[in-house]
């Protein structure tokens, strides 16, 4: 049965090439983009990992940048939240937008952000960030016109021309300002391009002593919603505010991670659903191809069913001609979509966008080969069936 499939297929070349393009590109499309989500999904994990479920954060109301929003904490607001029981650490981070210039080049806008020096206190913040030193030291007591930067800046031509070492100045906001480290790659542009001082520093340059966020890690005998919960509604007394018209919002972790994972699963199934559109094609071009196959072999059907043949041998036949042109479609969309998947990464991570990277678990690839395989062979059953109730008279005096 395979061999005379096989031998039916290369007697039709051409045809048997262009049902395998149509179906390979919808598998292409999909193992692409599920790739990309299953890589996505995993940095989310590792993410989360690092930074463990036991953080909250505390920010202005709405959305928007640093420095964009006219509410801000001071340090009386985090003196309350600090006696509230539950509440393990605290800290407070500033933040801003700002001018970097290094040397004599073209200046870039990026977020430059203010935190303790307090070890505790700047840990917590790392973690929340998921951030460590890569080169060079933190941040410590006495350094005001100091600076920790992101990883772009230890690049060429990413930021700058000329990558810049620790000891070398930049001025921010004009401002004569000395690095003395660089965090590791975060995984996206606006991370990796941060720049970070102590308070004083962040004071001398912006002029401002309030926070625009409060990182909390809760206690470990804790739940860390309930946590949120009891100090969003202590906070909100706190200030004076009615209940829902709150100008601030706390947000655990966990919420953070799924909120987020949440989008990247809606935009992964609108883009695979419009992928299977494709899929949906090739079904219909296996069909056509496999009812034009049937009107050219009507005679030989005719005889193989007079020397004997059943109606489940030729119902076979057609079915297995079907599959395997899934299944070629299938092979190829894979190895192709692997190789656009692969490429696709090393080019997000030149642009600084490493959490682009794709993933291939064992189940995406046998996945992608058993659906390529069903929708041949589910697509040439109904003509299948038609060849097999052929009458084999008739079939003989077909022309």
């Amino acid at each position: 049965l395979l061999k005379y499939s096989i031998s039916n297929l290369w007697k039709r070349k051409l045809r048997s090439f262009l049902s395998i393009l149509s179906i390979l590109i919808g598998i292409t499309a999909i193992f692409v983009l599920v790739s990309f989500g299953q890589g996505i999904g995993k940095f989310v994990d590792d993410f989360a990992q690092k930074q463990g479920i036991d953080k909250l954060m505390m920010m202005p109301g709405g959305f928007g940048p640093p420095g964009t929003s006219n509410v801000k904490f001071s340090e009386e607001d985090i003196d309350f939240i600090k006696k509230i029981k539950g509440v393990d650490d605290i800290t407070g981070w500033m933040g801003n937008n700002g001018k970097v210039k290094f040397k004599d080049y073209k200046e870039k806008y990026t977020l430059i952000f203010g935190f303790s020096t307090d070890r505790e206190e700047a840990r917590l913040v790392e973690e929340l960030s998921t951030i460590e030193i890569k080169k060079g030291r933190n941040l410590k007591d006495g350094d005001i016109l100091k600076a920790v930067l992101g990883h772009n800046y230890i690049i060429p031509n990413k930021l700058f021309k000329k990558a810049i070492a620790v000891g070398d100045k930049i001025e921010v906001n004009d401002i004569p300002v000395e690095v003395v480290g660089f965090y590791g790659e975060v995984g996206n542009p606006q991370d990796d391009s941060q720049v970070y001082l102590s308070y004083n520093g962040f004071k001398e340059i912006f002029g401002e002593d309030t926070f625009e966020y409060i990182a909390i890690r809760s206690a470990p005998d804790q739940n860390p919603a309930q946590l949120a919960d009891k100090i969003k509604e202590r906070f909100r007394k706190y200030k004076g505010q009615k209940k829902g018209e709150e100008d601030f919002n706390i947000q655990t972790f966990e919420q953070a991670i799924e909120t987020f994972t949440s989008v990247i699963t809606v935009i992964n199934g609108v883009l695979v659903l419009i992928a299977l559109i494709s899929i949906v094609v090739a079904a219909v071009n296996i069909v056509n191809t496999m009812y034009t196959s049937i009107l050219e072999r009507t005679q030989e059907i005719g005889i193989m069913k007079s020397i004997g043949a059943r109606n489940r041998f030729i119902l076979s036949v057609f079915i297995i001609e079907a599959g395997l042109l899934g299944m070629a479609g299938g092979v190829i969309g894979v190895v192709l979509g692997y190789g656009i998947a692969s490429f696709g990464g090393l080019i997000a991570k030149m642009y600084g966008l490493s959490m682009l990277r794709p993933a291939f678990p064992l189940w995406l690839i046998l996945g992608c080969l058993l659906f390529a395989f069903l929708t041949g062979a589910f697509s040439g059953l109904l003509p299948a069936r038609q060849a097999s109730k052929l009458n084999p008279v008739d079939a003989l005096r077909y022309e």
